[in-house]
């Protein structure tokens, strides 16, 4: 009887993580959710357990090398990764954006996804059948004015993606990278605006059914179940009141 494939998830406490946790364990796999958060994602694993489902909880910090290396040693065998934790931080411009602020992001969202990719590229390949996602955002492929430390983190990973499916190509591990753009989660902007919730909620002004993490966990769901061959290297997904970062429609 074969063994039941393995998907790591990271940022798994909330949002898209914690969908995509959701969304994987339903399609069949054995999902480990790692995060800083351990009661988050322990409560979650619980849910996960409850529903009949497999998922275990790991508590990790993406940007601690160390810790990743050790987390990594538990995995012979990786059927999917997830690279979903990342984050921004502000909106100030490229003139007054607190280098500070630059810095962690770019930690968090490049080299974060960098640490846990090289970790588990072995147990990826030894599968056979790996598949590596890189959740970035449409941050990654254009500009918008006073996102400019987020949207060069964004544009990192965008091209770590593209250039590990060079480099890789041949091996069984496909690298699928999705771009989401405007997604209404629980935390995001709350986080970005340092928990001024009314900053917050400006973003989705007038908005008609921005996406959801469920939106965004589904997609990443269809993706890792085509079949072995097909690699989906890049799909953006955005609401349709959104033709662009900065074409929306709002209705105030």
């Amino acid at each position: 009887m074969a063994a039941t494939p393995i998907a790591v998830v990271t940022g798994a406490s909330s949002g898209i993580g914690a969908a995509t946790a959701r969304t994987l364990a339903a399609e069949g796999f054995r999902v480990v959710l790692t995060a800083r958060r351990k009661d988050r994602i322990e409560a979650l694993a619980a849910e996960l357990t409850d529903a009949g489902h497999q998922a275990t909880a790991y508590a990790l910090d993406v940007t601690d090398r160390a810790a990743v290396d050790e987390f990594a040693t538990a995995f012979r065998s990786l059927a999917v990764l997830v690279n979903n934790a990342g984050g921004a931080l502000g909106a100030d411009p490229v003139a007054t954006g607190d280098p500070a602020d630059w810095r962690q992001m770019y930690e968090t969202n490049v080299i974060g996804t960098l640490n846990v990719t090289q970790a588990l590229l072995p147990a990826l390949t030894a599968s056979g059948d790996g598949t590596i996602v890189i959740l970035s955002s449409t941050a990654a492929l254009s500009s918008y004015e006073g996102g400019g430390g987020y949207v060069a983190a964004k544009h990192g990973e965008h091209v770590l993606a593209e250039t590990l499916r060079l480099e890789i190509v041949g091996t069984p591990v496909r690298v699928i990278e999705v771009a989401p753009g405007m997604v209404r989660t629980e935390e995001f902007a709350t986080m970005r605006f340092r928990g001024d919730t009314e900053k917050a909620a400006k973003v989705y002004a007038g908005v008609d059914a921005p996406l959801t993490a469920e939106d965004v966990a589904d997609t990443i769901g269809w993706a890792v179940t085509r079949p072995s061959h097909v690699n989906i290297d890049l799909l953006v997904v955005r609401p349709r009141a959104q033709a662009s970062n900065t074409k929306v429609h709002r209705t105030l």
